[in-house]
């Protein structure tokens, strides 16, 4: 198997340099925000979190394609980094602390559903204080240093009856004709709560929560979540069961349940 530790090391470097940009700007009086083409919000800071990892990776990986959430794709190769600058804008201009840099590396030939797979993923929270990250045959960990860490496992929990659910905000679902069985779902499980984005995944990835589940995200929400979920020994699929980042959707679990989140998510499997 590749050694992908240099690029976890790197991923970590990156990962300090946004949150350095990301925390000087939160909560700031005349931070600037615009609105995307998509109708969703982009600040400042997400611009120059994504400038600041596309320069750094530039120079330190010359050759890597490169995509992010602001700025497309540029670059081609067999290894991909894929970025969000700030997972969670909303609540970033909002003054809410739930928000991180997400930070993936793909490689083709590693047997991934799409030809690539995830081999590093970094998810770094500055405002809540922690970091997840995971290499591909490595393990998922979490802490302050690489040296500093604590390994990630996902629960044990097996019946929907003892579960926690985690989801996103009840509109998306329901313009996708979804939302029954989500609410379905909620009667089934012990506990739910919208966490939403990033904290979700990395809250399956601890055991804390045991299934969660969004109806539209793109390759960067899910790129990095992907392989921490994965590497903590959980599963990570769209609605449809297809494993990785790589549908319009996601549903992640301790591996125990999925399959009984699908079936009342997706009607038609």
């Amino acid at each position: 198997m590749p050694d992908f530790y240099d690029d976890l090391r790197l991923a970590h470097v990156l990962a300090d340099a946004a949150d350095a940009v990301t925390t000087e700007r939160f909560k700031a009086l005349d931070l600037k925000v615009e609105t995307k083409p998509d109708m969703t919000p982009v600040s400042e800071a997400d611009k120059a979190a994504e400038e600041l990892i596309r320069g750094q990776l530039q120079r330190a990986r010359p050759r890597d394609a490169v995509l992010g959430e602001e700025y497309g794709t540029e670059g081609g190769g067999d290894r991909r980094w894929i970025i969000d600058p700030i997972d969670g804008t909303k609540n970033y201009v909002r003054g809410v602390p739930v928000w991180a840099t997400l930070i993936a590396l793909s490689v083709r030939g590693e047997g991934g559903p799409e030809g690539d797979d995830g081999v590093v993923g970094v998810v770094s929270a500055p405002a809540l204080g922690r970091r997840w990250w995971a290499v591909k045959g490595g393990g998922a960990y979490t802490g302050r240093s690489l040296s500093a860490a604590t390994r990630l496992h996902v629960s044990r929990v097996d019946r929907l009856s003892d579960a926690s659910l985690s989801y996103s905000s009840l509109s998306g679902w329901e313009k996708q004709g979804r939302l029954d069985g989500l609410l379905e779902l909620t009667r089934a499980c012990w506990r739910t709560r919208a966490y939403g984005d990033f904290w979700s995944y990395m809250m399956v990835a601890e055991g804390s929560v045991d299934i969660c589940a969004e109806p539209e995200l793109s390759v960067w929400d899910m790129a990095a979540p992907s392989v921490v979920v994965r590497e903590a020994g959980g599963r990570f699929t769209d609605l449809s069961g297809k494993p990785g980042p790589y549908g319009q959707n996601a549903a992640a679990s301790n591996g125990l349940l999925h399959e009984e989140l699908l079936r009342y998510l997706n009607p038609t499997r």
